[in-house]
């Protein structure tokens, strides 16, 4: 299921509250004024935009969203054996690394 499609593994997780959030995330979701529940409203906006199936510690998909009129990315990792999803990082993307859409980024 993963493999095919990690969004429905990621968005079911999100929709049951199966989230890990670590002190790292925290302090920077509050330096970026990025609210949690931001990133759980914004569910159904999901987009996987990059992938790294071999990340050091668990799978992770770099996922776009929008809410409230706002782009916004949000790493996930996956933990598919013990059924839940991390938040590694997230950011509002900038025009200066992404393209327009904010789905792509900008060769340097």
């Amino acid at each position: 299921m993963l493999k095919n499609n990690p969004l429905d593994f990621i968005r079911r997780c999100v929709y049951e509250g199966k989230i890990k959030w670590t002190y790292h995330v925290n302090m920077r979701l509050k330096e970026r004024m990025i609210a949690r529940d931001m990133i759980i409203k914004s569910a159904n906006s999901y987009e996987v935009i990059e992938s790294y199936p071999e990340d050091k510690y668990l799978p992770s998909y770099l996922v776009y969203a929008y809410f409230e009129d706002r782009p916004v990315h949000i790493l996930f990792a996956v933990d598919v054996k013990d059924d839940h999803i991390r938040v590694v990082t997230s950011y509002y993307p900038t025009h200066t690394e992404w393209e327009d859409n904010f789905k792509k980024r900008r060769r340097l």
